[in-house]
């Protein structure tokens, strides 16, 4: 497929400072600080429980920081989620797949935030659907029920719907769980498109190969943001130690006793 225009503009996509989350008194992301710009495949790499999905939700709007500050294209998170700019793409798991709609149906609920309080769709919300489902190779499959998909046709489905709904952030949530390699494949020359065109994407894995593949940057967490930047300086044998409490990358030397912190973000 040729590359497309890039309809995005400017350099900053994500700030996060400071960041500050508790749910009832309990920590779960604390003076976390990170920058992405545009045209970034960001991978997001911690332990279960290390904030990860804290972090989403609050770039999503979804929690509310108690203390920090987030901002999307420059523009604060309340101001900016009316412009619909970030988009999530859930875990499978996440999903109750026998929720009776099709996939046309669920890539149509991208366009919700800019139709009238009867979601009636327009023409232009029905050609961007078809743009979408087109993109990821489910324009065939539009009036399937969502349940009967495979694993990979419905996380394809919801990177549709992500696509439908005009977002220049996309959060992903193991995107790679449960797909064959040929759907792998696919997905990550969409992510590279997705890129070229000016969006930002931060993608949660726990697939350490994927991080090193194509992901041009990393941020590694543990209820606060340990380091964050370009892979080939961040995503080192002594900052996975300090994530994951011990682990090195495979055929790197083993650290000396006492390596050192990571650079401050």
């Amino acid at each position: 497929m040729p590359s497309r225009p890039t309809p995005f503009v400017g350099q900053q996509r994500i700030s996060v400072r400071n960041l500050c989350v508790d749910y009832h008194g309990v920590v779960a992301v604390h003076d976390a600080t990170l920058h992405l710009d545009a045209g970034t495949i960001c991978a997001l790499v911690g332990m279960n429980g290390a904030g990860k999905s804290t972090l989403f939700k609050a770039l999503m709007g979804f929690v509310r920081p108690s203390a920090g500050s987030i901002s999307i294209n420059g523009l604060p998170l309340r101001q900016d989620r009316r412009a619909r700019a970030v988009a999530y793409v859930p875990q499978t798991e996440s999903v109750d797949w026998n929720f009776p709609v099709n996939v046309h149906e669920v890539v149509m609920m991208g366009r919700y935030g800019a139709m009238n309080l009867l979601r009636l769709p327009r023409p232009v919300d029905r050609e961007a659907v078809r743009e979408a489902l087109e993109r990821v190779d489910l324009w065939p499959l539009r009036q399937r029920q969502i349940g009967a998909l495979s694993g990979g046709q419905r996380k394809r489905a919801f990177l549709a719907r992500a696509l439908a709904q005009g977002a220049s952030v996309m959060l992903l949530d193991e995107p790679f769980n449960g797909v064959d390699i040929r759907t792998e494949k696919l997905m990550i020359e969409l992510f590279e498109q997705f890129r070229r065109e000016g969006r930002t994407l931060m993608i949660s894995t726990h697939d350490l190969a994927h991080v090193t593949s194509f992901c041009d940057q990393v941020v590694l967490i543990n209820k606060t943001v340990l380091a964050y930047g370009e892979t080939s300086s961040v995503f080192t044998s002594e900052n996975l130690a300090l994530t994951f409490g011990g682990l090195r990358l495979e055929g790197e030397p083993t650290p000396a006793a006492d390596p050192g912190a990571p650079q401050a973000p």
